[in-house]
């Protein structure tokens, strides 16, 4: 049987090492999906329950394996949602391939069904490589510029294939005038190093500051070792954009958590009162938290030269890859004798978990959710991935989860968008299969699309050598993160008709699926809760009810934010008292002296 143009693509995917695709079927690829039955499903077919979940699984594979993500759709439609997926990938700067369907070639242009000019409804998406393929021999440098593309530009790129060339003959490309060839598949890693005169005045702005801080991100995670030498050596602190939660361990004593909204207070000390800044692998964009214009003077290292220099007045700019560059700058950086900027920092860390731990020990109505975190940092394992989905349970995960060890962790940084926390988790079993994954998720996010890919876990958990995939949900009948906006940016109090979602027992659908599922409902259930789903030998999901009235204020508030959820208050807002006494529980164990 001659090999088809959906039997070659396959084959080319294998040899790229790419051992799974998320997918969702249709028409628009049944040539492809024929290839997959042929080639006895290698790599392996992905089945999501929805193709925005394929593009939220391929990009949370790629997060967490390093490798590009691959993820297939049919035409119309399907292309269509593979879009907020894909926007994730190139917000966060992740490596996906999307491989859509489209009408027959003879149809194009008659309006036919699910016929949707794809070109330019991906441009702006896959700006980095768009291309749709119309004969075989143009196949092979395709696929290979979509995924050499994706790695080197860290950017999500798009093949759009018409079904009726799917199941047409493959012919590769002749030596012949406008044929392209292509080289075997290969991703070589370039190491780039600014030059010495700009590294000697980077070492000698940090040589002159007195107290430094710096501040990593999610292009730093190669270089770990090297931020700890460099924070050694100058006496710095270290903050973290939350891509790069996972960077540094939260045990090292000068690492002080997270930055901006979802952030720590010591953070936001050390950029409020340090007098230098470097900045390693972060694009984090929010200005305010970073020390005042003037103040500070600044380096920062990052690999695209295009996003350096745009969020902070930097005075010396290291286009290069992040461990190479601190590696060539450390040896001209010299050791800071005088350490009590840094004794500074990390009593302000010491006490910030002291005051981490009492909050979360607070009693709410009926659980408080940090204590989920807490009691989750506690005792989760040291290999474990934990993915988090966008919502107020983010906060938690942003300042009460301590990352050690080998740990791993992500969500949508800079989308911020619901519903990726469990096609993640998904994503990350498949990337590590032998490892602990624990998925934070809020009840809004669960019901927007949670709830089904549970049935994608209980589908390949037989594939996971490590059976624990932990899905715990942060159960409290209100899309809480807006909920809180509302109040503390607009005044206004809370609109039950846009905020209220419907009551689910989110443990007795697991249960169906034979998850392990455990529905909590009091404090001082959840260590044993917790204990007993990362014991378990299946799937799990802890559906733990939460007090939605725990606030999510960052300890850095401002003074309009504090007047808005007062204001809010004023005006008729639900269960305002108890709103008004957890606010005021919550800030009292921040302000109290450390115990």
């Amino acid at each position: 049987m001659a090999e088809t143009v959906g039997d070659y693509l396959l084959r080319r995917l294998r040899e790229w090492g790419v051992e799974q695709v998320f997918a969702y079927p249709g028409d628009g690829i049944n040539g492809l999906v024929a290839a997959f039955g042929k080639a006895d499903n290698q790599p392996r077919f992905v089945q999501t329950r929805h193709e925005e979940m394929a593009a939220f699984a391929a990009v949370g594979y790629a997060k967490f394996s390093g490798q590009v993500g691959v993820c297939m759709a049919t035409s119309g439609p399907g292309a269509i949602h593979l879009l907020n997926g894909l926007y994730d990938a190139k917000l966060d700067h992740v490596p996906v391939v999307a491989i859509v369907g489209q009408t027959a070639r003879s149809a194009m242009g008659g309006s036919y069904q699910q016929e949707v000019d794809l070109q330019p409804l991906f441009k702006d998406v896959a700006s980095e490589y768009l291309v749709e393929v119309n004969v075989a021999e143009q196949l092979p440098n395709a696929l290979d510029r979509a995924i050499r593309t994706a790695l080197a530009r860290r950017a999500p790129t798009a093949l759009i294939i018409p079904s009726d060339l799917q199941e047409q003959e493959y012919h590769p490309p002749k030596h012949a005038f406008k044929q392209m060839p292509s080289s075997a598949p290969s991703w070589p890693h370039p190491v780039v190093v600014p030059p010495e005169d700009e590294l000697a005045h980077a070492a000698e702005v940090l040589n002159a500051g007195e107290k430094v801080a710096i501040l990593i991100g999610q292009g730093a995670r190669n270089a770990a070792d090297e931020v700890v030498r460099i924070a050694e050596l100058t006496g710095a602190g270290v903050a973290k954009a939350l891509l790069g939660k996972d960077v540094l361990p939260d045990d090292l004593p000068y690492v002080t958590g997270a930055i901006g909204l979802l952030g720590t207070r010591p953070s936001y000390e050390l950029m409020r009162d340090c007098d230098t800044l470097l900045i390693v692998g972060s694009n984090f964009p929010y200005s305010q938290f970073l020390p005042e214009f003037g103040k500070a003077r600044a380096v920062q290292i990052d690999i695209d030269g295009s996003m350096i220099g745009m969020r902070y007045p930097t005075e010396v700019n290291l286009v290069g890859e992040a461990k190479a560059t601190l590696r060539a700058l450390l040896p001209m950086v010299q050791r800071k004798e005088n350490r009590s900027w840094l004794e500074t920092i990390e009593k302000n860390v010491h006490d910030w978990w002291s005051t981490v731990a009492r909050q979360a020990m607070l009693d709410a109505k009926p659980v408080n959710p940090m204590r989920v975190v807490h009691e989750l940092s506690e005792r989760i394992p040291e290999d474990a991935v934990v993915t988090a989905d966008s919502g107020s349970s983010t906060n938690w995960y942003a300042r009460n989860l301590r990352f050690r060890g080998r740990m791993r962790g992500s969500l949508s940084g800079t989308l911020a968008t619901m519903g990726p926390g469990v096609p993640y988790a998904i994503g990350a079993k498949f990337a590590h299969p032998e490892r602990p994954v624990v998925a934070l998720v809020g009840d809004g996010a669960m019901q927007m699309n949670g709830l089904a890919e549970l049935i994608t876990i209980a589908r390949y958990r037989q594939l996971w050598t490590d059976p624990r995939l932990i899905v715990c949900v942060f159960h409290n009948n209100d899309l809480n993160q807006v909920t809180w906006e509302l109040r503390a940016m607009g005044g206004a109090p809370k609109f039950v008709e846009s905020q209220a979602i419907p009551e689910v027992s989110y443990a007795d659908f697991a249960r169906s699926l034979g998850f392990e599922a455990i529905a909590v409902d009091r404090p001082d259930e959840l260590g044993a809760a917790w204990d007993r789903v990362l014991a378990a030998d299946r799937p799990a999901v802890l559906d733990v009810r939460c007090d939605p009235e725990v606030p999510p204020i960052p300890p850095h508030a401002t003074f309009e934010q504090v007047k808005s959820a007062a204001e809010a208050l004023l005006k008729g807002d639900p269960d305002s008292w108890h709103m008004l006494t957890q606010g005021i529980r919550t800030k009292a164990e921040e302000l109290l002296p450390s115990r």
